[in-house]
């Protein structure tokens, strides 16, 4: 499983775990919503650095997404940052 964000058509940002990205649907494990992510840099900022202290992002899940229009690696030091959602 590696650390992804995934957005979609419907402009869903999500953060979580992907075996597979290459379908037409993504399996997400722990998936976070980002509701607002109060970012300086942008949405790859996410993936970059994590969520700031001013970001807004929902409880966990599994879920799928479908309608997929990127998949962006998150980092290891951006995953940390994730994890404290968890």
């Amino acid at each position: 499983m590696r650390a992804v964000i995934v957005t979609t058509e419907h402009r869903a940002v999500v953060f979580g775990y992907a075996e597979a990205t290459d379908g037409d649907v993504i399996d997400l494990k722990d998936a976070l919503w980002a509701i607002y992510w109060g970012t300086t840099k942008g949405l790859n900022q996410l993936a970059h650095m994590g969520p700031t202290a001013t970001s807004k992002i929902s409880a966990p899940a599994d879920l799928q997404m479908r309608r997929v229009t990127a998949v962006i690696e998150v980092s290891e030091e951006a995953e940390k940052v994730w994890r404290e959602y968890l």
